[in-house]
């Protein structure tokens, strides 16, 4: 006899609906739902409840991405360090190349990171891998601020090099994952507001990171003012801050059960997917164990028939078979389908280029502003690039990440990232063209220029890239893609990170920036056409983009199903 969970697997919790949603273009109405399969309760666009396990869970998501964003950005403050400790014989200053390198080489490691967590999130699930990108990060953190010499042969830049590349796969993995958790417990009303506030969080490890550096250059500033060498005391510490996040969340994050959006339609176990369900009610809906009960007695009493024996043979066959690359490269073969991901990823690529060329240089352009003088004590420059850093984070980034949280649900994605394009385009044009007379003659209007950046950075196409993926892919192919849309940007990141810091100084020092940043304007405009391919996930359920596998199967052959 059958186990019971398997002989109710055809029965949901709730009845199967449509709900519609009106098109303002053409005035009709379409559905933001196929079926609910048990998912009502997430699928249900009028459903703006939160259970305090969903909000649990975004704070689980969410702190992760505290300390992401924290050891990312983290290093933007601590590369002057490293030259005023490793290069006094290069005027305190470490060489581009180098300099490059070293904020380049987590995003490298983030890209790495994307793919392979993005693939094993759906070929394996999201229970069994949550939790591992995190252990990931623990370690290198712990080991980047340890970072030593050689005797001979690799230096201690050279170490924290390898490390950060570690460290960055750990991160590259927590966009995918938390990004895919985060929007599969949601409920559909809330959805875009709870992907936002994991994401948000990132400002938050920004605004911390700058102020940790002023708190520990507060503590040592008459240790560095004797020898300017103390500053080895204070990146070291900067950088291993960023573990006590991870620490605080780990178990959590391992003990989360799997998705149980994930365990329905991927595979296929009822079980798991009542589990998830219950995770997610429990304290706020008693009806989920009543309807249980009642199924429990039916299965009781009901013997199962062949017909039921044969359909769970095949549920399990299709679940043996199921070869997630494969598959993968079948349902994006469809130009439907491919162009969506060709709309995310090129989309993150360009957003990337500009906001890490300028985030993880922002204690670069402050020195060459004349805000942060590098021709000053080695404290009283870096005391104001971190005052810098701070008051743009404070003032720009966060209020930015906030805006988009209260708004994204009623305003919409593709709006949002159409509005973040367009007005970063206006910026950095009027940030470049005006560069030498607002320098001379206007350095608090540079500033205030350079915090709207960041607040349309934030209240535009930064946050809805990272949005967007979780939402418009099917649940079998939805960490993947965000993965792949991820590592898109990172690839843009990289470019800028590596190019940056060569690319100001062609004709002199800081001498080609102005011109830098005007690129940064024409490639924000690229992001205007790229967000065309995009649909618009606002007011829909994410069983509104579940594929049809029949569809795009039909042309494969039984034995390669």
């Amino acid at each position: 006899m059958l186990p019971t969970n398997d002989v109710v697997q055809q029965q949901d919790f709730e009845p199967e609906e449509e709900i519609g949603v009106t098109n303002d273009a053409n005035n009709t109405v379409t559905t933001n739902s196929k079926t609910t399969n048990g998912l009502g309760t997430f699928d249900n666009t009028q459903n703006s409840k939160l259970t305090f396990r969903q909000v649990r869970t975004v704070l689980i998501s969410s702190t992760g991405f505290f300390m992401d964003a924290y050891d990312i950005f983290v290093i933007n403050l601590a590369v002057p360090m490293l030259g005023y400790v490793y290069y006094s014989h290069n005027n305190n200053k470490v060489p581009s190349n180098i300099q490059g390198a070293i904020k380049g080489i987590t995003n490298v490691g983030n890209l790495i990171g994307q793919l392979l967590f993005g693939i094993l999130g759906d070929s394996i699930g999201r229970h069994r891998i949550y939790g591992l990108e995190l252990l990931v990060i623990i370690i290198a953190t712990i080991a980047s601020a340890m970072s030593g010499a050689a005797a001979r042969g690799i230096g201690t830049l050279g170490f924290l090099g390898f490390w950060r590349l570690l460290l960055g796969i750990g991160i590259g993995g927590d966009y995918p994952m938390s990004a895919t958790v985060s929007s599969e417990w949601s409920s559909a009303g809330r959805r875009g507001q709870m992907v936002a506030l994991t994401f948000s969080m990132q400002g938050w490890g920004q605004f911390f990171g700058a102020l940790v550096d002023i708190i520990l250059l507060a503590i040592f500033k008459y240790a560095i003012e004797a020898d300017q060498m103390n500053i080895d005391y204070v990146w070291r510490i900067l950088l291993a801050m960023g573990v006590l996040p991870a620490v605080c969340t780990i178990y959590y994050r391992f003990v989360l059960p799997e998705s149980p959006r994930f365990a329905k339609n991927v595979l296929r176990d009822d079980a798991k997917m009542e589990r998830g369900i219950k995770y997610m009610r429990m304290k706020n809906d008693n009806s989920l164990g009543q309807q249980n009960e009642k199924e429990n007695a039916v299965a009781v009493v009901e013997a199962p028939d062949q017909e039921d024996i044969n359909k769970l043979d095949k549920q399990k066959q299709t679940i043996d078979k199921r070869h997630h690359l494969r598959d993968f490269g079948q349902y994006f073969s469809k130009w439907k389908h491919l162009k969506v991901l060709l709309g995310t990823s090129l989309s993150w690529f360009l957003l990337d280029i500009a906001f890490y060329g300028l985030s993880l240089n922002q204690s670069v352009v402050l020195s060459a502003i004349g805000f942060a003088p590098t021709n000053a004590p080695p404290w009283e420059t870096l005391w104001k690039q971190a005052i810098g850093n701070l008051i743009i984070t404070l003032l720009g980034s966060i209020p930015g990440y906030y805006f988009t949280v209260f708004l994204v649900d009623k305003m919409g994605r593709r709006t949002i990232q159409y509005m973040g394009f367009i007005i970063e385009t206006i910026l950095f044009t009027i940030i470049a063209a005006a560069y030498y007379p607002l320098k001379e003659h206007a350095l608090p209007a540079f500033v205030v220029l350079f915090v709207l950046v960041q607040f349309f950075f934030q209240f535009g196409a930064n946050t809805t890239t990272f949005i967007i993926p979780a939402e418009v892919f099917p649940t079998r192919f939805r960490a993947t893609a965000h993965g792949i849309s991820a590592a898109a940007g990172k690839a843009g990141a990289i470019l800028a990170a590596f190019a940056f810091n060569v690319l100001i100084n062609v004709g002199g020092t800081n001498a080609f920036l102005p011109q830098t940043l005007g690129i940064f304007a024409a490639i924000q405009f690229l992001g205007i056409f790229t967000t065309m391919l995009i649909p618009e996930p606002k007011g829909k359920g994410l069983d509104y983009f579940e594929d049809d596998e029949t569809e795009w199967r039909k042309n494969t052959t039984p034995e390669k199903v």
